[in-house]
């Protein structure tokens, strides 16, 4: 079951199904768990922004601007780093049994 959401904007985030159940079974997440992405400089996530990374943890903090449920995790990014999606939409896959962060300029 998926719950996509982004307020006046084209849903510009997704969590695939493989990927959500790896954060569960990698992460001992449950339903009703929370995974935050942020953003912040270098050292993290590689990504399609010069200089920026991501990092990720667990909880819910701040207002949610864009959010993902999947497998009943919602993965989300909050008001202060939702600037981060503006240029590019962003996709968690599982590959190889590995995550994999996709970046594609609108």
């Amino acid at each position: 079951m998926r719950d996509k959401e982004k307020a006046g904007e084209k849903m510009n985030f997704q969590v695939s199904q493989e990927a959500a159940q790896w954060y569960k079974d990698e992460m001992d997440l449950e339903q009703g768990d929370y995974v935050q992405y942020y953003v912040q400089l270098y050292g993290g996530i590689p990504t399609a922004h010069p200089n920026y990374s991501l990092g990720m943890s667990i909880g819910k903090e701040g207002s949610i601007a864009v959010k993902d449920v999947v497998e009943g995790i919602t993965f989300y990014f909050n008001e202060d780093n939702s600037w981060f999606l503006k240029e590019f939409d962003m996709k968690v896959v599982l590959k190889n049994d590995e995550l994999e962060f996709i970046f594609q300029e609108k």
